[in-house]
């Protein structure tokens, strides 16, 4: 049972990362950015290019892959969005294009890098660790640790620093934060690169955990999936709901079936909802005239 809970936990680290940038985009925008899948997908591109081909030490291709993924996410929004938000197109515009912008980033992955599968090179020294007679992934454990640390960098930055107490004001009334001086596409913009960061971190660690192919974005389902759980819009609740996600699938998959693994995710999804249509920490807001 140890063993099934941390590996759960691993997975449920990497679910959570993804679910964080899908809530940053949803919290100031209120549409869900499904181009965030396709962006988790060329870090993992990115990693492996980085890791495999030019052989960089683990930590700098990661930090590098987020600053890449960083930047695509911003001309995500500039390029696809802000012509559409600055028109004050519905939300539904938005999820629309950003579906399109998925579809193609993976075609163009599949028209220039191929659909061949790729592995992740030996990053670490041991493959599993024994704790208590239980055979532990290294992988779950790093994923775990290096999930926390990302999780809670992002709430010190967005709890301390100006940047981003404009963020969480902005998400709470925007017209306001405008109103007091706060540009408040600059804010969007720091919201994509935040969301891109963890996009690439997730990334890395999926080709890590997997494989490397272009269709890997739609795995991110399962975060979105996370992120609706915990309640879209709130931080902590992406990050319980990813952690929670995980340890059920892995459960699932140990003691029942793997095959059964996706109907239990969305049976759990469905549970979820009937008692708390918002999500485990999701607010309801009404607008004030």
């Amino acid at each position: 049972m140890l063993q099934t809970i941390i590996t759960g936990l691993g997975i449920g680290s990497i679910y959570a990362l993804m679910a964080v940038g899908y809530c940053l985009v949803f919290s100031i925008l209120t549409f869900s950015n499904f181009a965030h899948g396709a962006i988790i997908m060329l870090g993992a591109y990115w990693g492996f290019l980085f890791c495999s081909i030019l052989g960089l030490p683990f930590i700098v291709s990661l930090i590098f892959t987020a600053i890449i993924t960083g930047i695509i996410s911003i001309l995500n929004e500039r390029l696809a969005y802000r012509s559409l938000r600055e028109r004050r197109a519905p939300s539904l515009y938005l999820m629309i294009t950003a579906m399109g912008v998925s579809i193609m980033l993976e075609n163009l992955v599949y028209s220039t890098i191929g659909s061949n599968f790729y592995s992740y090179p030996k990053v670490f020294a041991k493959d599993y660790i024994e704790i208590f007679h239980s055979t532990i992934g290294v992988i779950d454990v790093y994923s775990f640790i290096f999930s926390i640390v990302c999780i809670t960098l992002l709430h010190l930055f967005l709890s301390y620093t100006k940047n981003g107490i404009a963020i969480r004001a902005g998400v709470t009334d925007p017209i306001a934060v405008s109103l007091m001086g706060a540009n408040f596409n600059n804010l969007i913009r720091n919201v994509f690169f935040l969301s891109g960061i963890f996009a690439g971190i997730a990334g890395v660690f999926m080709g890590l955990r997997y494989m490397v192919y272009p269709q890997m974005g739609w795995i991110t389902n399962k975060a979105y999936i996370a992120a609706v759980i915990g309640g879209l819009g709130s931080l902590p609740g992406a990050i319980i709901g990813g952690l929670l996600l995980g340890i059920v699938e892995t459960i699932v998959s140990v003691y029942i079936s793997s095959v059964i693994r996706d109907v239990f995710s969305f049976s759990f999804l469905i549970l979820v909802l009937l008692i708390k249509p918002l999500g485990l920490l999701g607010k309801k807001l009404e607008e004030k005239v």
